[in-house]
């Protein structure tokens, strides 16, 4: 008898099986009576869709790989033929001499849901996909927010395997572009401008367009100019009216609206082919000269990117994405709690990724600024 006592006294009475605890408590639905495994497969199911379309954005500036780096010729031209004569031989194709070995960096992380059971208990399914909606919103701005800190900043680093990974040309590696076209350029040329002016004129836009395709690129039936600018920089060109000085500098060419541009009156005629409403599913607001104006609040404000694109996650893009070599660690994964009965329960979301810029003249990007020493852009988000 005393025996027992001291048993119920050691073990609280439970006949060994300790005490039972809010965490023992099984919840399996939510407060309205939706099924939490349910939910769960459901968010899967979401998980799987967005990561095989991918932010609009992201995709439209990079290039998904698995590799830690490339060795990429940066000229956007090679090979050429050569008249035949009666006794030799052709000329054979050989590696281009002038590939740059470039990395791409790699990171993980993650985010922790925190819905217990108790949230769970009291929760409608409408508040627990509102929290999953919350964790793809989250991980968008990750993925785009890098892509673009990437391409908008000169500063070189380095990945785990101590390869180079760069940005656009900055002039001050002592690295210089390839010749293109009979054309040589020297080793302080730089794809990061400051403007000059304090508003965006004509002759910024000209700048970045020729930089670009000086070097070979947007000058191809299988690449598109493109302008990434916030919609305040956006609403300055539209406005640009070719012979005509917009803020002091005079225009070469109009700002013609897309297809999908609001109805509007004009005496004039349009010449030409009108840029299309969207592309790689974004918005294009017009054309100015040889391209498209993509406005977007992932821009920031005070500066704008000449992008040469191959169309959503073409290998022409100017950036690598790259993801883990294991496709079970590629894309946002939900990973299950403690209670794999219950998976949503203290569930979390991982990424791993990382990037680096493929080809350096594929971009040009320019700060308005006043001032003549560009400045990387301070990001409100991450």
């Amino acid at each position: 008898m005393d025996t027992l006592i001291s048993q119920l006294y050691a073990y609280g009475g439970d006949s060994g099986q300790g005490y039972a605890t809010e965490g023992d408590v099984l919840v399996n639905q939510t407060a309205d009576g939706v099924d939490l495994n349910t939910i769960w497969a459901q968010a899967a199911s979401a998980m799987s869709l967005y990561n095989r379309e991918r932010s609009a954005l992201a995709a439209l500036i990079s290039y998904p790989t698995t590799n830690v780096g490339d060795a990429i010729p940066q000229q956007a031209a090679s090979a050429n033929f050569e008249e035949v004569s009666e006794f030799g031989e052709p000329q054979g194709l050989r590696s281009v001499p002038d590939a740059l070995v470039l990395g791409y960096d790699f990171k993980d992380y993650d985010l922790a849901s925190r819905m217990t059971w108790k949230f769970l208990r009291n929760a409608t399914a409408e508040q627990v996909q509102a929290a999953i909606n919350q964790a793809l919103e989250a991980d968008n701005r990750l993925v785009t927010g890098k892509l673009l800190r990437r391409l908008f900043d000169p500063t070189e680093g380095t990945n785990e395997h101590m390869h180079r990974v760069f940005g656009l040309w900055n002039g001050t590696d002592g690295m210089a572009p390839p010749p293109h076209a009979g054309l040589d350029f020297p080793s302080t040329t730089s794809h990061y401008l400051a403007s000059g002016n304090t508003a965006i004129d004509p002759g910024d836009l000209l700048d970045a367009i020729n930089a670009v395709r000086l070097k070979g690129f947007g000058t191809s039936v299988d690449t598109r100019l493109i302008v990434l600018c916030h919609p305040n920089e956006a609403e300055e060109i539209s406005t640009f009216r070719a012979g005509q000085e917009a803020n002091g500098v005079p225009s070469k060419f109009d700002f013609i609206p897309s297809a999908s541009a609001p109805a509007y009156l004009t005496e004039e005629n349009v010449v030409g082919q009108v840029a299309p409403g969207e592309f790689g599913g974004l918005e294009v607001l017009g054309s100015y000269g040889p391209v498209w104006i993509v406005p977007s609040y992932f821009v920031p404000a005070g500066y704008f990117a000449v992008v040469a694109t191959g169309g959503p996650n073409s290998a022409r893009n100017p950036i690598a994405f790259r993801q883990h070599t294991n496709p079970a660690y590629q894309g946002l994964r939900i990973i299950p709690g403690r209670d794999q009965r219950y998976p949503l329960q203290d569930s979390y979301f991982a990424r791993g990724f990382g990037c680096g810029v493929r080809y350096r003249s594929a971009a040009c990007v320019v700060q308005v600024t006043p001032g003549s020493v560009y400045t990387p852009p301070v990001w409100a988000w991450s």
